[in-house]
């Protein structure tokens, strides 16, 4: 899988104090999709508060005064690097569950979805991870509203499969536990020696599955009769 352009659809950027909305695909669009790379790189090599606009400059071929043009901070291209990322994952994910018939398979496509893109991006995907909290006020707000969206989506796919399977576990705890398995990937993924996303998703979906179908059957196991009450 490759990584797609960072703007696919209208973006609007600050020219000299005006909001303006960008036709997809235009070339400030390819152009803006080339800033966003290098400062995937810049933000991947130094961190969010170690990177300075300087540096974001520099990487892009842009001049200081160049990059301001279009860009207040910093934290604009954090924003759009993090909007990017998580709305294509969203949008890939909904056009790949309608093709998906059954609950088992809806988790699978999701962890498949996921791990795809993940590989395929992994400078952005660390960069996500280690700069999740940093955006404030509209940023902030409008990035954690897509977040919550992917959550809610996994939620529905598990609470679904609980009914298929007639389980019972807590759908928070199974899908926080599952993005801790997809998320921390970067930390040891080694393409030479791991499988690629679709093996990999499918030994991750594997364990996952039987994880948490294993804890219905523990907890019914583990589950104390009620003490008769006596006369």
């Amino acid at each position: 899988m490759t990584s797609s352009s960072p703007v696919t659809s209208p973006v609007p950027v600050r020219r000299r104090g005006a909001s303006v909305m960008l036709p997809a695909e235009s070339r400030f669009d390819r152009r803006l999709g080339k800033i966003l790379l290098h400062a995937t790189e810049v933000f991947y090599e130094k961190g969010y508060e170690g990177a300075s606009m300087r540096d974001l400059a520099r990487s892009s071929g842009m001049s200081l005064s160049g990059l301001y043009y279009y860009f207040e901070s910093k934290e604009k291209l954090l924003y759009l690097i993090q909007k990017h990322t998580f709305s294509t994952i969203v949008e890939r994910l909904h056009k790949r569950l309608d093709d998906a018939a059954d609950p088992e398979r809806h988790i699978r496509v999701f962890i498949l979805n996921h791990l795809e893109y993940f590989l395929a991006n992994k400078k952005a995907m660390k960069v996500l991870s280690h700069e999740a909290e940093v955006l404030k006020n509209g940023f902030g707000a409008e990035i954690a509203a897509i977040k919550r969206e992917y959550y809610r989506i996994c939620v529905e796919l598990l609470d679904d499969f609980k009914r298929a399977k007639r389980l019972e576990f807590s759908s928070r705890t199974a899908v926080l536990s599952l993005f801790g398995m997809m998320n921390w990937i970067y930390t040891w993924y080694n393409p030479r020696v791991d499988a690629d996303a679709e093996d990999l998703s499918r030994g991750m979906g594997d364990i996952f599955l039987q994880g948490i179908s294993g804890a219905d059957q523990r907890a019914t196991r583990n589950k104390k009769p009620r003490r008769r009450k006596s006369n």
